[in-house]
């Protein structure tokens, strides 16, 4: 069984790897929307895990980017929608085990998905 559960926060980034007159190199922020989906076995209550055992958990994390320069994270200093998948996944997978996979959304109709599998 796959659970999901949403997380948004705001942030500013740059994109530093692309042309120096590609609108994304200048500093601008997004609303992010977060879909960490959670994968296992249902329990005797008939969950997974609680939805608030996985907003506790992640709390930390997001607290580290929520309103943040995204390129001042260690280990984001290219914040694509792609790498902030990753960057969400790998962290996260280390307090919350049974995530398996993240969608960044960044604005109305780009996402970037990463499965969790290399």
């Amino acid at each position: 069984m796959i659970i999901e559960k949403e997380f948004v926060f705001d942030a500013a980034h740059f994109l530093p790897y692309v042309p120096q007159n590609h609108k994304c190199r200048r500093l601008h922020g997004h609303t992010y929307r977060v879909t960490l989906g959670i994968e296992g076995e249902v329990d005797e209550k008939g969950w997974i895990i609680d939805f608030a055992a996985i907003s506790e958990a992640m709390k930390p994390l997001f607290q580290k980017i929520d309103h943040n320069l995204l390129n001042a994270v260690e280990d984001l200093d290219n914040p694509t929608a792609e790498n902030i998948a990753r960057w969400i996944f790998e962290n996260g997978k280390k307090v919350l085990p049974l995530i398996a996979f993240v969608i960044v959304q960044e604005g109305a109709s780009s996402r970037a998905v990463y499965p969790g599998r290399q």
